[in-house]
């Protein structure tokens, strides 16, 4: 039997698997549609299995059940390798899954008072080991890889040290400009580019530099940023490693204003462009992620209900979710679907966004959820309730992107659930697909949905409530203004600043020129009379063929400004870039009359 369950043919899809891992061991089942248990696969009843993985590409699956780490080929679910390390609790891939790199608690005791290295790297298709070393602390503990696996990094003793082709026996290149706390490698192909944390001693700025490979000299920088308070970093790359975010954080917000600490994002280019990305509401910053398919990247932000916006590399914002209760940010493999999700304290509720249209596919709910993943096709994603986190209610669904629940596997009172994990394929394994809005069939939850009802006080049940919560905007808002006002706010002042607009439009028919506009766009003044627009029998060409082509242009965008103004008199409210364009009339009527002179 083909592990991808299509029988040995070439022309079927794969059918990606999902491995879970509990106090009754691992198992391996398929995914969407038949869900069954992939019988070649040697399942491990052990209740000690630390740790599982799937390699990048998915060639391997890797896990550690308290006596020894077991690598299985794919391809037939065979065991290639057994390595005999019970005390090993983390494990990690090289990217293209050539090596596997494993990690366990550092001790030291008078039976064994030596230095023995604890951070291993090992051979992934026969388990042969190629280095140690000594690596005292588990955070941050991974050695790093450039995409192609040329070169790999390790920070030791506030320096990197770099190594190529995995020979470890001789550092190429060292990084010591000055005391690095963490480092992060670029996705992408070469050149690669090294991003590092130095942190700021009391009173002076931290800084993140980026580096270009190999030029590590302090004068061959290719950006820095500077920055104070930050106790933790953390680095998000685009795909093709040519722009990174990074976000300070603070363990504690010495304004007081939130027990979250305090967040900052920065943006650094290997263009030398620096930024820091402002953000349109109070709060901490819940979740970053980078779109896989567009340069754009996605944050949500702010005390709830909070905010998620659509950012450029000009670090504009260019679209606005609106504010709902959600941290977290998932898109799927294609970058063409986006999840924004509120998991922890929050009730659990997913919104499944069109990254393309910018439209909302569907909503659904899934309360205690602890991991959510997309599957590789990028059609369907699965959420899990595990321990330790929760320890009721474990187990793990499987959705469609249009909302619809497909499959469901609780877990028994007396099990944990730990882990859920998709197999993984290289990339472009799955074609991306047209987006439906028509949900598919599905099942029902067998546990009850969280309440939709706002909470009312006692006094208030039994009656009906007229208000609304400020905050609680809607969904999919246009594309953001400079305006921090709430959507439900601007709505009202637009409807109010039109109705202004064509009481002076009908009492200044005379006036031709538009007076400045309030800083979010709205005209706060009289507008000009439609009648005033040029039309075609007023324009006079040139003998010049250029200059008529830029009068015919000029001429299109004043017939198109005289309608919008037809449209703001009969009292159509207009959207921010349809008011911008009358704001340019007197500007193009100047410039038409320059042509024609």
């Amino acid at each position: 039997m083909s592990p991808h369950g299509d029988g040995g043919s070439k022309m079927a899809l794969p059918v990606p698997c999902v491995a879970v891992r509990g106090s009754t061991g691992i198992r391996l089942s398929q995914g969407p549609p038949s869900y069954e248990s992939v019988t070649t696969f040697p399942k491990d009843d052990s209740k000690l299995c630390r740790a599982m993985l799937f390699s990048p590409g998915g060639r391997y699956f890797v896990w550690i059940n308290g006596i020894a780490i077991k690598i299985v080929l794919c391809d037939t679910w065979k065991i290639i390798a057994e390595i005999n390390r019970p005390k090993v609790c983390a494990m990690q891939f090289s990217s293209h899954g050539t090596y596997l790199m494993t990690w366990e608690p550092f001790l030291v005791s008078q039976a064994n008072p030596e230095e023995t290295p604890n951070l291993c790297i090992w051979k992934s298709e026969n388990g042969d080991l190629v280095k140690s070393f000594v690596q005292k602390k588990q955070s941050n503990w991974e050695p790093q890889w450039s995409t192609d696996e040329k070169i790999c990094g390790m920070l030791i003793n506030n320096n990197v040290v770099l190594y190529e082709s995995a020979i470890f026996d001789k550092v190429i290149h060292r990084i010591n400009v000055a005391k690095i706390a963490k480092f992060s490698i670029s996705s992408g192909n070469a050149p690669y580019n090294v991003l590092c944390y130095m942190p700021g001693k009391s009173g002076q700025p931290s800084f993140g530099k980026l580096f270009q490979y190999p030029k590590f000299e302090a004068s061959q920088v290719l950006a820095t940023k500077s920055f104070f308070q930050a106790d933790r970093v953390d680095v998000y790359w685009n795909q093709h490693g040519t722009s990174a975010l990074l976000m300070t954080s603070t363990e504690v917000d010495k304004t007081g204003a939130s027990y979250y600490g305090k967040q900052t994002l920065h943006y650094l280019s290997t263009k030398g462009e620096t930024a820091m990305v402002t953000l349109s509401k109070e709060g901490p910053i819940h979740a970053v992620a980078w779109s896989p398919k567009h340069t754009e990247f996605c944050v949500v932000y702010g005390f709830m209900p909070a905010k998620g916006t659509l950012f450029n590399l000009k670090c504009e914002a260019v679209f606005e979710f609106g504010a709902s209760p959600r941290n977290s940010i998932y898109y799927n493999p294609h970058g063409n679907i986006l999840i924004l999700a509120g998991f922890g304290s929050l009730s659990g509720n997913v919104e499944l966004w069109d990254v393309n249209n910018r439209k909302l596919i569907a909503k659904t709910e899934a309360p205690d959820t602890t991991l959510l993943q997309w599957s590789p096709d990028g059609e369907h994603f699965m959420t899990a309730t595990t321990a330790p986190r929760l320890r009721m209610g474990n187990g793990f669904k499987i959705w469609h992107y249009s909302g619809s629940l497909l499959y469901q596997r609780p877990w028994n009172e007396q099990e944990e659930l730990w882990e859920v994990a998709w197999q993984t394929y290289p990339p472009n394994t799955f074609a991306e697909k047209p987006i439906s809005y028509k949900a598919v069939e599905g099942i029902a939850p067998s546990q009850p949905q969280a309440s939709k009802e706002v909470y009312r006080p006692l006094s208030a049940r039994g009656q009906t409530i007229t208000f609304k919560l400020h905050d609680d905007d809607e969904l999919g808002s246009k594309p953001m203004t400079d305006s921090n006002l709430s959507k439900a706010a601007l709505k009202m002042k637009k409807k109010r600043d039109a109705k202004k607009a064509k009481k002076e439009l009908e009492a200044s028919a005379s006036q031709s020129q538009l007076c400045n506009t309030t800083a979010n766009g709205q005209v706060n003044s009289t507008v000009a009379k439609a009648q005033n627009t040029i039309t075609v029998r007023d324009i006079e060409f040139t003998d010049d063929p250029e200059k008529n082509k830029k009068i015919k242009k000029i001429k299109s965008k004043l017939d198109q400004i005289a309608k919008l103004k037809e449209q703001l008199s009969s009292g159509k409210q207009l959207e921010i870039n349809q008011l911008d364009k009358i704001k340019k009339e007197a500007e193009l009527i100047k410039e038409l009359d320059d042509l024609t002179l």
